[in-house]
């Protein structure tokens, strides 16, 4: 029996040519970075944001190599808001180093809008505004 090969899908397809050139770019300039290994961290950051956003993992965290392809096309903050409302829906927020992800009910641009929160030892919450999360 012949098996159809397998197709092997990349982070990198997620966006057009362009735009993860232009992040590559950025976060090889912002981490000092070679090129090549900004390609494959803002690659492999892709592919952790669709697996996040599909699943609605919101407790999952990029690796410290990983971390910084996420800051960097969030820092293309239009491309990546389109980018999260093509993809999900809804706007993946993120705050550097947050031990837990929760969904707010607040919107934003008419949809769910789900934010990184930290928490303090207690295991009260605050969003990146400083304010607590809506429950």
């Amino acid at each position: 029996m012949l098996e159809s090969p397998v197709v092997l899908r990349r982070g990198r397809d997620l966006v057009s040519a362009e735009l993860f050139e232009k992040v590559s770019e950025f976060c090889a300039e912002e981490y000092g970075h070679e090129l090549s290994t900004a390609r494959r961290i803002v690659d492999q950051a892709l592919a952790f944001l669709k697996v996040m956003g599909d699943t609605r993992a919101f407790d999952m965290t990029p690796s410290c190599t990983v971390d910084p392809g996420w800051h960097s096309f969030v820092l293309h903050t239009q491309a990546y808001a389109a980018w999260c409302d093509e993809q999900f829906g809804f706007f993946l927020g993120h705050e550097p180093k947050a031990t837990v992800r929760e969904v707010d009910e607040a919107t934003w641009r008419g949809g769910p809008v789900h934010r990184v929160v930290r928490h303090d030892r207690r295991g009260h919450g605050r969003n990146s505004s400083g304010s607590r999360p809506i429950r």
